[in-house]
């Protein structure tokens, strides 16, 4: 089925006609999956191997499509090769099925004009156009920024994993999107990408007040209570928040139930935000973050996602923490401005 170098070493895939795959590295059986009775679309071959007296921790995840299965080679968390080799004829690993419908034909449309890089220029500009016909222009360059410098920290931490990513997109209205080509291989990679975002918006924020106390333009301090306003509604434990993909990450490291269990309340949480605050586009984001909580429960026995272990989920914790009461402080550092721009979020957040 597969045959590539790892290690001055041959990689080899093969399965028989009962649904029996094997992983060889040379000789040596590395790994076994067995879908004898099964059909299923996704599949991780996960073994540690040793070199040069260290541990190297190999993963190499399969991903069926029409006529082809896609493979990605991950070693030590980062992509170390991807491709694809012809669909096997046994059943055993096909292609997900997927309902069509409304939501389906917007994904595709979605995804259609991804593939134009005008529209990455046609969604900023609208972006920029729309914020500043309902409030003014600087507001709207401001928050604009808020939104780039944001998504950067997530393209940012995608590439450092070597996940490839087809570039930022801002939607009127809604806000930005980081988009990637790849899937993500382990709870880690989820945490850092998505707090980086938030991670990058206090940077810009810290960067925005010592600008303000060097030439005292307001618009500086405006910028910085503003992003860490925008990056600390991010940081809501709301799926599909980056607050939400945390705390999801955390807490389906420890038990399927617990990840459920805290997600779900998460959504509560949610639900009575949008309410108190008349939020409908909250709404909305509920709706997704329930199909991914939904999605993520029904494939935890299936799912290839290396979990944190306890001292990565301490430590996801504690960073979170810091992140969300660094956008906090910042806040209240304005709470007694005279300018209601300024002190705006300190009210939001007291209310």
């Amino acid at each position: 089925m597969l045959n590539i170098a790892l290690f001055e070493k041959d990689l080899r895939l093969e399965m028989d006609e009962t649904g029996l795959q094997c992983l060889y590295w040379a000789d040596e059986l590395v790994s076994q999956v067995d879908l004898t009775g099964n059909r299923v679309s996704e599949i991780v071959h996960r073994f540690q191997l040793l070199q040069h007296n260290e541990s190297i921790e190999i993963s190499l995840n399969l991903q069926a499509k029409e006529q082809i299965v896609e493979y990605q080679l991950w070693i030590d968390q980062k992509q170390h090769t991807f491709g694809e080799f012809q669909l096997p004829q046994t059943g055993h690993l096909a292609k997900s099925e997927q309902k069509k419908g409304f939501l389906g034909l917007a994904a595709l449309a979605f995804k259609l004009l991804k593939s134009a890089k005008v529209i990455k220029a046609v969604l900023a500009g609208a972006s920029v156009a729309g914020y500043a016909w309902l409030f003014s222009i600087e507001f709207a360059l401001v928050i604009v920024t808020c939104l780039v410098v944001h998504e950067y920290g997530h393209v940012k931490a995608m590439q450092y994993f070597g996940i490839k990513t087809k570039g930022i997109y801002l939607i009127p209205f809604v806000g930005g999107l980081a988009v990637s080509d790849d899937k993500i291989n382990t709870r880690w990679q989820d945490v850092v990408i998505s707090i980086m975002g938030p991670c990058f918006g206090l940077f810009m924020s810290l960067a925005c007040i010592v600008l303000y106390y060097a030439t005292e333009m307001e618009l500086f301090a405006g910028a910085a209570v503003l992003s860490a306003l925008l990056n600390l509604f991010n940081l809501l434990p709301i799926l599909p928040l980056d607050g939400g993909h945390v705390l999801k990450s955390i807490s389906f490291s420890m038990r399927s139930w617990v990840g459920l269990s805290v997600c779900m309340s998460g959504i509560a949480l949610g639900a009575w935000v949008a309410y108190t605050f008349g939020l409908a586009l909250l709404v909305f984001f509920l709706f997704v973050g329930s199909i991914e909580v939904i999605f993520e429960w029904r494939q935890r026995h299936y799912s290839h996602l290396i979990p944190l272990d306890k001292y990565g989920q301490i430590f996801s914790s504690v960073w979170y923490l810091l992140i969300a009461l660094g956008h906090i402080l910042i806040i209240v550092s304005f709470a007694d401005s005279k300018n209601p721009i300024l002190s705006l979020p300190m009210k939001i957040l007291g209310s």
